[in-house]
């Protein structure tokens, strides 16, 4: 008898035959992917006990103990191009901080407010100026340039994420984006060391504040923008002739010599029609000598910025090797401005909340938050370049990757950063029975160690005190 194959049945047996080749390749993928795995595993852990020091993986394990595996990536970056390199996010070095200061709150003698007590995070901003500055919360969004690091998608949605927490946030260094302040809370004008950095009247009137910079934590000095890096409408706006580099001055147009100051300062103060000017500086411990020339001229406020602030692309000596942490220079400055209506800001690592707020016991008026809202733009955004950039590529002017950047989904995250830890600050305000900022003081802290204490004037805990 005949037996005829259907093209069905074909198909059937094709599709059997298929599985029982996989379920071939499964049962000998095991072993022969383990026969390979100890073939490769064997020969590797063999030359690693046995091929000469100089021939072997192993020598750079005595070297990783001297410097690190980012020590070893810098040095290969500098060999690969034979020029400085620019480091973004600030330098990795652990320097002393507000970690070892902890809130002390009275139980027995004073209690806690209630859950529902309203406490005053409001601060004002150059008091003693004709139109001082007043932000809802102490956490403001800190100076990151369009252009010369940011994208204009960024910058704005930061300016819009400002007006939501009813804060302010700064335009950076960066030529003047004329749709920032029109979208933002409150805006800060950076007088800045660049050629377009004096600003047009018009760019003034759209500010609540002023702030003339000539220092960062990260940065100081002069420094060169290759013209193929600075390309496009940042260009434009900056005045830019096409091919021309943007260079840094060492003062904002205007101030050639020290001896300039104080006409710069009278022509910015009537440019100002009334708001606050600002002064940011790095910490440092020549924190004395520049106060002084800041209350000669007439400063609302003065910003200092720790080394161990973040700074987009600049020279890792810079960021790794000048100036103090902010800690060492925040009491030191109050003390010195006490009596004055110069208001005090201070930026550089603040990444918690509990540190924000032990700043502020300490006595600064508000904090400068930099990296927390910037790589918070990139929340739930990060798979749009992952996994082979960094988030930050969707939020720098030069990368391919910024216009995906969604402005109203990125404002949102940053709201939602800084409410969340305005929320953990006022919670804490509550624990410590205080409903005002006013109330807060270096009274309520506790250092741990003895080189904390000395610096910040907070009592050493008497534990830590005892061993010591």
């Amino acid at each position: 008898m005949q037996i005829i194959i259907t093209d069905i049945q074909w198909l059937l047996l094709l599709l059997l035959a298929l599985v029982f080749a996989l379920m071939a390749a499964v049962i000998l993928a095991k072993p022969v992917l383990r026969y390979f795995i100890n073939r490769v595993n064997d020969d590797a852990l063999s030359k690693l006990l046995t091929d000469k020091y100089e021939q072997n993986l192993a020598e750079l394990l005595p070297s990783l103990q001297r410097f690190s595996v980012l020590n070893l990536i810098e040095l290969s970056l500098r060999a690969e191009t034979g020029k400085a390199i620019g480091r973004p996010l600030g330098s990795p070095k652990q320097l002393l901080g507000y970690d070892n200061l902890l809130f002390t709150p009275k139980q027995m003698t004073k209690f806690s407010l209630p859950e529902n007590a309203k406490v005053d995070l409001s601060v004002t901003l150059g008091p003693n100026a004709t139109k001082p500055l007043t932000i809802q919360i102490p956490l403001m969004i800190g100076g990151m340039a369009y252009g010369l690091a940011l994208s204009e998608e960024a910058k704005l949605a930061l300016a819009k994420a400002s007006k939501t927490v009813q804060t302010a946030t700064n335009s950076g260094e960066g030529p003047f984006l004329p749709e920032e302040p029109l979208v933002a809370g409150k805006f800060i004008l950076q007088i800045g060391r660049w050629s377009w950095g004096g600003r047009t009247d018009q760019e003034i009137a759209t500010a609540d504040m002023l702030e003339v910079q000539m220092g960062q934590g990260a940065d100081m000095g002069t420094s060169r923008i290759e013209a193929k890096d600075l390309e496009g409408r940042a260009r434009i706006l900056g005045g830019l002739a096409p091919g021309e580099p943007a260079i840094a001055l060492p003062a904002p147009p205007g101030v050639q010599t020290p001896e300039d100051w104080p006409a710069f300062m009278q022509n910015l103060r009537q440019r100002a029609n009334g708001i606050p000017i600002g002064l940011k500086l790095m910490a440092t411990d020549r924190l004395e000598e520049e106060l002084a020339v800041a209350v000669n001229l007439g400063f609302d406020a003065v910003i200092l910025d720790g080394s161990d602030g973040g700074s987009h692309a600049t020279v890792p000596i810079k960021q790794d090797d000048l100036g103090v942490p902010n800690i060492y220079t925040l009491v030191r400055a109050k003390r010195y401005l006490e009596g004055t209506q110069i208001s005090l800001v201070v930026a550089g690592r603040f990444f918690t909340p509990g540190q924000c707020l032990k700043a502020l016991a300490l006595g600064a008026d508000a904090i400068y938050l930099g990296t927390i809202p910037l790589l918070a733009l990139a929340h739930n955004q990060v798979t749009k370049v992952a996994p082979w950039e960094p988030p930050t590529t969707l939020v720098y002017y030069n990368s391919p990757t910024k216009t995906q950047l969604n402005i109203g989904q990125a404002a949102t995250s940053v709201a939602n950063v800084l409410t969340a830890m305005v929320a953990e600050m006022e919670e804490t305000m509550q624990a410590l029975g205080k409903a005002s900022l006013k109330e807060l003081s270096p009274d309520d802290l506790v250092a741990l160690d003895a080189t904390t204490a000395r610096i910040t004037g907070v009592k050493l805990e008497v534990h830590s005190a005892k061993m010591q």
